[in-house]
């Protein structure tokens, strides 16, 4: 599984909603990207200070986007291919099959990118970013 869906180049999955909240998916589709945000489910316990992907040093899980998290909510930003009645087909996601799903939100560059100045402890590793999959380091 990729860690992060920008490294899911390609992935393919789909989103089933229940029908009662087909109408909130109006005009969702004139949105190359989404915002999806869920419940880490498999993520059991959590740790205040873990040692995340690409890093074998512990950091404060706020600096990190590790999955045993306090509140065990994660979000990714994946490509929309398609929405169909109540199925959207998604492509380069980082989500586990069956994770609950608490929100859809349009990705709107306008307010999502930001000029940043600095990337703590990530910055040096985006050579390691190519070909990391998720591990095991999680599953305790």
């Amino acid at each position: 599984m990729p860690i992060q869906s920008r490294l899911a180049k390609g992935a393919k999955g789909r989103i089933e909603l229940k029908e009662e909240f087909v109408p909130g998916l109006l005009d969702l589709d004139g949105f190359s990207h989404i915002i999806l945000v869920y419940y880490f489910h498999e993520s059991k316990n959590f740790e205040l200070q873990v040692e995340p992907f690409l890093e074998n040093k512990k950091h404060g899980v706020f600096a990190t986007r590790a999955p045993k998290r306090p509140n065990a909510i994660g979000m990714s930003v994946v490509k929309l291919l398609r929405i169909d009645n109540n199925i959207l087909e998604v492509e380069n996601i980082d989500v586990l099959d069956g994770t609950p799903l608490l929100d859809i939100k349009p990705y709107i560059p306008q307010f999502d990118i930001h000029q940043v100045e600095k990337s703590g402890w990530i910055e040096d590793k985006e050579d390691d970013m190519k070909d990391i999959q998720s591990d095991d380091r999680f599953d305790k």
